[in-house]
């Protein structure tokens, strides 16, 4: 189908990432990782709101006694709604001057994951992290160089997972508690034919959405062929992650990224670092909210 994609928010950031939908109140959040920041848009009055974080933050999830859980580069934080830290959880489980936190959001069933990269790209040094209603860390795997596209199935049977420079898309098997199993490839991608896997979210159907860095471009995909049955053109060449939002969940939002681009690229991709929706035919899931026990 053909789709009108809107800018709908010139928020200029370093590194937009993490759009992440409020059911609640109808607005969405999304998180700028390099030049830190807590980002509050409300589409029906187009107010914008910012606020700086202590440093670089990588995802957040809604919380259900209110706030947000947030991964830093130093660890996971409970953060209020102006981007203040009210409690720290857990320190980085990897060398914090040289592995940040990046993509992640709540499971299903109430735990908030968290993926971190390997800044040297020198090897796979990045780890995807999970932590519990106890508020307990544990590393739950490990051999990637950037991780991204954590997103659940709506049966809560699969989660999927991306290592953004290798190319790699992955689903695990979950078992009814929500444990994973043993990783398997889904798609392997070359960034010559249409980018690299960044941030995703997972439709009502079970399809997957991904934003293609480096390849201007949002996919579709069967998350059990790897298949990609439908795209989103898009004018910036660097998407980072999309969110369902709307009050029917079927307004895609999509984050963008200038970070390291020269003046030329910039000039010729300006909208980069900027907000952007499009209308879709099959609604998103509601995100789920991190249960404290």
């Amino acid at each position: 189908m053909s789709y009108q994609v809107e800018n709908v928010l010139r928020a200029q950031t370093e590194l937009g990432e993490c759009p992440l939908w409020d059911t609640q109140q109808q607005v969405l959040w999304f998180v700028d990782i390099l030049a830190p920041a807590l980002h509050r848009f409300d589409p029906s009055s187009g107010e914008h709101q910012v606020w700086p974080v202590a440093e670089d933050i990588g995802c957040i999830g809604l919380r259900e006694e209110g706030g947000l859980i947030a991964a830093l580069r130093s660890g996971v934080c409970f953060l209020d709604e102006q981007g203040k830290i009210v409690r720290r959880i857990a320190e980085n489980p990897g060398e914090a001057a040289r592995s940040r936190f990046n993509d992640g959001r709540v499971d299903p069933f109430g735990r908030f994951w968290c993926g971190s990269l390997w800044e040297p790209q020198d090897r796979n040094g990045g780890k995807l992290c999970r932590v519990d209603e106890n508020l307990r860390l544990t590393v739950q795997a490990e051999d990637v160089k950037i991780s991204n596209g954590l997103a659940f199935s709506p049966d809560r049977r699969w989660m999927y997972h991306t290592d953004t420079p290798n190319g790699l898309m992955y689903r695990y098997p979950l078992d009814a508690a929500g444990e994973p199993g043993k990783r398997q490839v889904v798609r392997h991608f070359i960034q010559q034919q249409g980018g690299l896997p960044d941030g995703a979210a997972v439709d009502s159907e079970g399809f997957y959405w991904s934003a293609m860095f480096d390849g201007q471009r949002v996919i579709r995909l069967d998350p059990t062929s790897g298949d990609i049955v439908d795209e989103i053109p898009l004018p910036v060449r660097w998407p980072t992650m999309v969110a369902f939002g709307g009050s029917d969940l079927k307004t895609l939002y999509i984050t963008s990224s200038r970070e390291n681009r020269t003046a030329e690229e910039l000039a010729q991709y300006p909208q980069s670092g900027d907000l952007f929706a499009v209308r879709v035919s099959v609604a998103g899931l509601p995100e789920p909210r991190f249960i404290h026990q």
